[in-house]
């Protein structure tokens, strides 16, 4: 009989021992609900971004391409067709990559690949669109049939040649400033590891 009461207390005190030590560990059990990751939680529509010169001329291209490929559109007979054929190429590929950079940089997009340099991107796009349309233009204006359509295309296009200019120019200006602003920081950080270098080589300094 002690031998069974003393095996009860053993069992008894070490529950408790047990349950003292659950209480004051750290690590307790939690049914707190788990959140699924939002992926598209910080996609947003950056409305000072569509207010601002970059954003306006954005929207501007982009509806003046579109103008101008519906005027080409409606050209149903054509000889020679060479300039009709460019002129639609070069509106439908500017409509389409200027209304993809909008829709990036409208919605912070360009924030999830920052590898990228979306600065020099966008300066891309703007000095090709500037000189293709440009010269798809002068070419229409030069080939064509004096339709309706045809002169419409040709005003279009050197209206939206442009708008592509003045942004290629702002584009080259904020590039300059970025390059200017991230000299400083790379001669910095040079500095910072030739110095740390120097105290590996030298603990003494330390």
């Amino acid at each position: 009989m002690r031998t069974t009461e003393e095996a009860e207390g053993f069992d008894g005190e070490a529950s408790n021992t047990s349950m003292i030590s659950g209480a004051s560990s750290p690590y307790q059990p939690t049914t707190e609900p788990v959140h699924s990751r939002n992926v598209l939680g910080g996609i947003r529509c950056d409305v000072e971004y569509l207010k601002s010169y970059f954003g306006i001329l954005k929207v501007v291209e982009v509806v003046l391409s579109l103008i101008g490929f519906i005027c080409i559109e409606t050209i149903m007979m054509c000889s020679p067709c060479g300039g009709v054929y460019f002129f639609e190429f070069v509106s439908c590929s500017a409509f389409v990559v200027t209304g993809v950079l909008l829709l990036i940089f409208s919605l912070n997009l360009h924030t999830k690949v920052p590898h990228i340099n979306w600065s020099l991107t966008d300066l891309v796009n703007t000095a090709a669109s500037t000189f293709f349309f440009f010269l798809s233009s002068l070419v229409l204006a030069c080939i064509n049939h004096n339709t309706g359509a045809e002169i419409a295309a040709v005003i279009f296009g050197f209206l939206v040649t442009g708008v592509y200019g003045l942004n290629t120019f702002l584009a080259v200006r904020r590039w300059r400033l970025g390059c200017q602003g991230a000299a400083p920081t790379s001669e910095y950080m040079r500095a910072r590891t030739a110095s740390r270098g120097e105290m590996e080589a030298r603990p003494e300094l330390a």
